[in-house]
């Protein structure tokens, strides 16, 4: 479904060049989860963008279904089957959650079927269906709307940049209940960029990402015991520079 071939990412500032993804490939395959996670700077949500085309490589191929897919556009990628939520949802004044989720669905949606919709992401539709996409909803509440949107579109590749930002706890555990369900009901593919345990214990395969490439990859068996041990060093620097040794 999804394969990059060498895809480099570089940006300029003050300081001169640098390299963010650096000749990485990868695949994802019809109908699977896959969880992308690293430490902070080691280009997750960089990937994900330019997956989406929100950004564009400095090299390599971006393929999906065989097409090259490199030079194309957000829309266009849209169009082929690629969605993507952003860590914080956008508010929209004026608009309800119903005209939303039928801008995603690209056709008039009767209310029951936007409901449905609603229902799948633990939303009570009765509450949610007629209010507007703006400040009084919560985090996790636009968060769950979004994943609706998603749903609603029906696309072949949902990519998630850290969906967990931002909300509360009772919420993140509600967007856990969202995300099995979607891995056990759909149809097309999920990319997850996350650090979270509890989301990357779903996933079918976890990607691990440093410096801008990939570090590590396989199923939750094969790479958890070792961001354990990753987690377990990082917190034993962590006390030994608060000792001041």
């Amino acid at each position: 479904m999804l394969e990059i071939k060498n895809l480099s990412f570089d940006v300029t500032d003050d300081k001169g060049q640098k390299q963010i993804i650096q000749n990485l490939n990868l695949s994802v395959d019809e109908g699977k989860f896959v969880v992308i996670t690293g430490p902070n700077g080691s280009g997750k949500s960089t990937l994900a963008k330019l997956i989406a085309g929100i950004e564009k490589p400095s090299g390599g191929q971006i393929f999906f279904d065989g097409k090259d897919i490199t030079g194309c556009s957000i829309t266009d990628r849209a169009n082929l089957g690629i969605s993507f939520a952003l860590q914080q949802p956008v508010r929209f004044k004026g608009i309800t959650v119903l005209d939303l989720l039928r801008l995603a669905a690209k056709k008039r949606l009767t209310v029951g079927e936007a409901c449905n919709y609603l229902a799948e992401v633990g939303l009570c539709a009765k509450d949610y269906v007629n209010r507007e996409v703006n400040a009084s909803l919560s985090g996790g509440e636009l968060k769950r709307i979004e994943i609706a949107t998603v749903l609603a579109r029906g696309t072949r590749l949902s990519i998630f940049d850290e969906p967990e930002a931002g909300i509360d706890l009772w919420s993140f555990q509600s967007l856990i209940k969202v995300f099995r369900h979607m891995r056990d009901t759909i149809h097309g593919s999920i990319l997850i960029i996350s650090h979270q345990e509890r989301i990357l214990d779903i996933a079918d395969e976890i990607v691990v990402l440093a410096e801008g490439g990939i570090r590590s990859r396989g199923t939750k068996e094969e790479i958890m015991p070792e961001l354990m041990r990753s987690a377990d060093v990082a917190r034993s620097c962590s006390k030994i520079e608060e000792g001041g040794l």
